[in-house]
């Protein structure tokens, strides 16, 4: 409770109309400051938005400052990053504690088959499971559409991957123009074959996320998950870097790689001796939580896989790949494409072979908000090569039924292969 009373406390200046003189002079200066150190570190700001589009874009927040809320200005100012083009631009809510938005006492997914309440406060159990058909004044759709702008990312799947997360912050969904209340958020949902009419109100400030690992499954004190109390074998252990074992039964190696770290080179060599000696003549490889790391310690994975021989071997090796694997887990991807003998199994990753990574922070000097900015562009495609994202060849998309009783698609259509 005391946590939760603090939680409110500190967003009481969220709720002020619009921002004083003062603070638009503050604000003012903040902006024009981030677009500059923007051009100044990006290795190339107008890859995707033209000078014009991007000059326009600031000047039109700048005059519309003194009218604005500071969450409002906040949003504006992750929309201006979004329209740089790239994942690693970006002013991101969930990773500066100083932006200090909140969150509803709900977890949504975009499963294969809907927006659906993965899971819930105590307060809000009975919602679990529950189909979101309407967020605010607008359907699914045009919602997805809306927090769309201000979301950036490599590709569409990045999209899919931070939208439920905004989609659950009062400050977001009311900057947006999909609800006119910061502490009342009415929401449409299917559940036991009726629609309803529901309203939630904030719990508490979003909580920052670890930027190489998804941690988003998680599961917090206090909250319930609708996949129960057991966990599918690719979120047992999300905390850890790397983990392998062989599956019950089998000489299969399943191995999850969840962040690329300085241990992958030992984590890697520990791999290939346990392949040798166990006498493992199938290797799994998941990276579906995986965000990336420093991509220089992804040569001893690829050279483990590789001296590996009976494993390099076409529908021996599987990487298990989705919407969250993204910078230096893509560039592994897309290595393991190149050199090995992969099947990719899963759905599309988050990011592409030919793209802009590695940002720095700018932090804004009134303010304190961090802003971030790509610094290389890094091609490990061919130049021409226009895909979007690393298409598995083996789909294996995630419904909400297989969730909730914790049947792992990508596995379930390994083990017909």
């Amino acid at each position: 409770m005391r946590r939760l009373l603090l939680a409110s406390v500190s967003c009481v200046f969220l709720l002020k109309a619009t921002v004083t003189p003062e603070e638009a002079r503050q604000w003012r200066e903040d902006l024009h400051f981030a677009a500059s150190e923007m051009e100044k570190i990006h290795k190339n700001l107008f890859h995707s938005v033209t000078r014009e589009a991007f000059s326009a874009m600031v000047a039109c927040l700048n005059d519309r400052i003194p009218s604005l809320s500071r969450h409002q200005i906040l949003v504006e100012m992750a929309k201006i990053a979004a329209a740089v083009g790239d994942g690693h631009t970006n002013l991101a809510p969930t990773r500066d504690p100083k932006i200090a938005f909140r969150t509803l006492p709900i977890a949504l997914y975009f499963f294969e088959d809907g927006l659906f309440i993965r899971a819930a406060h105590n307060s809000q159990s009975s919602l679990i499971g529950a189909r979101v058909v309407r967020i605010g004044k607008a359907g699914v759709a045009d919602a997805y559409a809306t927090v769309k702008t201000m979301i950036s990312r490599d590709n569409e799947q990045g999209v899919l991957y931070w939208a439920p997360q905004f989609l659950v912050m009062p400050e977001v969904l009311h900057a947006l123009g999909l609800i006119d209340d910061l502490e009342s958020v009415p929401l449409t949902i299917e559940q036991g074959g009726k629609r309803k009419e529901i309203t939630l109100h904030p719990l508490g400030l979003a909580e920052m996320m670890p930027s190489d690992t998804d941690m988003t499954w998680s599961r917090k004190e206090g909250w319930i998950d609708a996949r129960g109390k057991s966990e599918p074998l690719w979120l047992a252990d999300a905390k850890s870097s790397a983990r392998m074992e062989l599956l019950p039964g089998t000489q299969t190696l399943y191995v999850q790689l969840n962040q690329i770290s300085d241990q992958l080179p030992q984590f890697a060599e520990a791999m290939r001796r346990k392949i040798a000696a166990d006498g493992v003549d199938r290797l799994i490889l998941d990276l579906r939580l995986n965000r990336g790391g420093h991509g220089d310690f992804n040569i001893a994975l690829l050279r483990a896989v590789i001296q590996s021989e009976k494993i390099d071997q076409p529908g021996r090796f599987f990487c298990i790949i989705g919407r969250a694997a993204f910078s230096a887990a893509q560039s592994l991807i897309d290595q393991f494409e190149r050199y090995t003998n992969v099947t990719f199994v899963g759905e599309p990753s988050g990011s592409k072979g030919n793209a802009f990574g590695d940002s720095r922070k700018i932090t804004l000097p009134n303010s304190g908000i961090t802003v971030r900015a790509s610094i290389y562009y890094w091609q490990e495609w061919f130049p021409e090569d226009k895909r979007k994202a690393t298409i598995p060849s083996i789909a294996a998309p995630l419904t909400f039924d297989a969730y909730r009783n914790n049947i792992d698609p990508a596995l379930r259509a390994l083990a017909t292969n």
